[in-house]
C-alpha cells in the first residue's frame, strides 16, 4: 500500500494544484488500509468518514476521486445528487447507487478473471472454429487440425466464413413508469424471463476472426466461477468502494414548502 506522500505524487501527475484535497484523500485512503489491518472484532467498530470537496466546476474534484480509485484498484461510481429526491414519486432510490457500485465491482472482478483464463479460452475457441472449418472442408485428422490452427493464428483464415448458431437479440423491455423502486422490479423481471426461456438462435455466416471472438467470450464465461466473482466484488465494495456524489449544492434549498405537492428537493438522507 502506498504512503500518503506517494499517493499525492501519483495524483500530481494528472491534477494541477488542489494540494489540500490531495492530502486529505491520500490520508483517508491510507487510513482505510490501516483499518483493514485491524483484527476483525475491532475493525467493525471503525467507520470510514465521508469527505466533502468544495470548489467550482473544472478544478479536479471528480478527477481526484477517479484517479484515487485507480490507484487503489477500487470499485468507483459517480452519481448526481439531483437524481435522488422523493422515493416513489420523483427520482431514484439512494440505494441504487450502492447497486451501481456493486455492478461496477462485478465487472471489474470479471475482467480480471477473464484475463486469467484468456489463454485457455482462446485455445477452446480455436478448437470450436477448427471443427466448423474441418466439417465444411470435409477433412480430418490431428495433423490437418494443427495445420488449420497454425493458419488461423497467422491470419490466413480471418475472412473465411463459417456457419454457426448465434443468439438473437432480445426485444428491449419498455419502461412504463420511472418512479423510484421500479428499476429493481424491471431488473428482476428481465432476469426471471431470461431464466425461464432459452435465447432463440439464428444461423449466421461470420468470419473466422469474429467467430473466435464470439467463442472465446463463451468459453471464458464457462471457465469463470461467477459465484466467486460476486463474493469478491462484494468484499471489494464493502472494504474499498468509492461513491462520488456530485451536485450536492443543487439540492440544498432554504425554501420552506408545505402542502400536498410532491417534494422535488433532496429529501433522502
Amino acid at each position: 500500500m502506498l504512503k500518503p506522500r506517494d499517493i499525492v505524487k501519483e495524483l500530481d501527475k494528472y491534477i494541477i494544484g488542489q494540494d489540500d484535497a490531495k492530502k486529505a484523500v491520500a490520508i483517508a485512503l491510507r487510513n482505510r488500509w490501516r483499518r483493514q489491518q485491524v483484527p476483525e472484532p475491532l475493525s467493525e467498530e471503525i467507520y470510514p468518514n465521508n469527505i466533502i470537496m468544495i470548489g467550482p466546476t473544472g478544478v479536479g474534484k471528480t478527477e481526484i476521486a477517479r484517479r484515487l480509485a485507480k490507484i487503489a484498484n477500487a470499485p468507483f461510481v459517480k452519481v448526481e445528487a439531483t437524481r435522488f429526491t422523493e422515493v416513489g414519486y420523483v427520482g431514484k432510490d439512494v440505494e441504487s447507487m450502492v447497486r451501481d457500485l456493486m455492478n461496477s465491482a462485478v465487472a471489474m472482478v470479471k475482467r480480471e478473471r477473464m484475463k486469467d483464463v484468456e489463454e485457455k479460452a482462446q485455445r477452446l475457441a480455436e478448437d470450436r472454429v477448427i471443427d466448423l472449418i474441418m466439417r465444411k472442408e470435409g477433412v480430418g485428422g490431428p495433423e490437418e487440425r494443427e495445420r488449420i490452427r497454425e493458419q488461423i493464428r497467422n491470419g490466413l483464415y480471418d475472412n473465411y466464413k463459417v456457419e454457426l448458431d448465434m443468439p438473437k437479440k432480445p426485444m428491449p423491455m419498455v419502461e412504463i413508469l420511472g418512479a423510484g423502486g421500479l428499476e429493481e422490479l424491471q431488473m428482476s423481471l428481465q432476469e426471471t424471463l431470461s431464466n425461464l426461456f432459452t435465447s432463440p438462435t439464428k444461423k449466421r455466416y461470420i468470419s473466422v476472426k469474429d467467430a473466435i471472438e464470439f467463442f472465446r467470450a463463451q468459453e471464458a464465461d464457462k471457465l469463470i466461477d461467477m459465484e466467486e466473482v460476486v463474493q469478491e466484488a462484494k468484499r471489494r465494495v464493502e472494504n474499498n468502494g468509492i461513491i462520488f456524489i456530485d451536485e450536492i449544492d443543487k439540492i440544498v434549498g432554504t425554501d420552506q414548502t408545505s402542502g400536498p405537492d410532491v417534494s422535488r428537493m433532496g429529501v433522502q438522507r
